[in-house]
């Protein structure tokens, strides 16, 4: 298991990190996703094999983005 914290731009609600947790837990390999409004960052939970790519792609599709 691989567990990482990332920033992501526009988690600013309630309503957002649940969209957030969703499409994140919906990409093959992630065990889980907690997103938090206060800090602006994802902490999620994957399988070893699961690429960065695969949850930017996951978040761009929302309208996110990973924070510099």
């Amino acid at each position: 298991m691989r567990q990482r914290t990332l920033g992501v731009t526009g988690i600013e609600t309630e309503e957002s990190e649940e969209t957030v947790e969703g499409a994140l837990t919906g990409v093959t390999g992630i065990k889980s996703a907690v997103a938090d409004s206060e800090t602006g960052e994802v902490t999620v939970e994957s399988e070893d094999g699961v690429d960065d790519q695969s949850i930017v792609d996951a978040l761009s599709e929302l309208g996110y983005e990973l924070k510099d």
